[in-house]
């Protein structure tokens, strides 16, 4: 469309993420070595300019995109029994959690170094928590959103978390048995599973959610 996007995210950010937003085509500013900090300078660069902020998570047109999943997920598999997702602000599962409102049955997955939802329901709020580990490119902020809180508590079930070795593996598991390339924020949820964090009953239709391939880790052969 033409319109100029400046997109603000922390030293840690994979290269394979930077350079596409780079080929998309928007100004990348690289700030500080957490999400924490390119969000602070996002917002200090709204407050100077007066830019139009689009919030990773913690907004509500970023909520209604990210449960727009919910809608194209039960779409195509229509009577699942429990979804797994992956949290890191919590965009993405409060928007799908909002989606389905009680009719499945959510379980947010987190690094055990990044655990800002688990943490959140400790605390009966959002609070800050620690990140670190290998997802952080993709779920360490300092803290889920305002926005998506309540929503999770009312719709999102439990926490599991999962170690960073297990997503390393299932990271393996995936390319190796289906050939799908996921940065280790996409691959936790499945680490659940593959892990035994979260073990489905007899009968239990589950659901994973795969998402974010921003990582160069696979070496293909010649």
């Amino acid at each position: 469309l033409g319109i100029p996007a400046t997109i603000f995210v922390p030293d840690i950010t994979s290269p394979a993420k930077a350079e596409r937003i780079r080929i998309y085509g928007a100004k990348l500013v690289i700030a500080g070595s957490r999400y924490a900090d390119a969000l602070a300078a996002s917002e200090a660069h709204v407050a100077q300019t007066g830019a139009l902020a689009v919030h990773a998570y913690d907004q509500a047109e970023t909520l209604l995109g990210q449960g727009s999943v919910g809608l194209e997920l039960e779409q195509d598999a229509p009577g699942i029994d429990t979804l797994l997702v992956a949290v890191g602000g919590g965009g993405l599962i409060g928007g799908i959690a909002a989606w389905y409102g009680g009719r499945t049955r959510i379980v947010a997955v987190e690094p055990e170094q990044s655990p800002t939802l688990h943490k959140a329901f400790e605390a009966g709020a959002p609070v800050d928590a620690p990140a670190g580990g290998i997802a952080a490119d993709s779920l360490a902020p300092r803290r889920v959103g305002e926005l998506m809180f309540p929503v999770a508590r009312a719709h999102v079930e439990r926490v599991v978390l999962v170690s960073d070795d297990a997503i390393r593996q299932t990271q393996s598991a995936l390319w190796s048995h289906l050939r799908l390339v996921a940065e280790p924020g996409g691959a936790a949820a499945f680490a659940a599973v593959l892990s035994g964090r979260y073990r489905p009953s007899a009968g239990e239709r589950i659901a994973v959610l795969v998402c974010g391939a921003n990582t160069t880790a696979v070496t293909f052969e010649s």
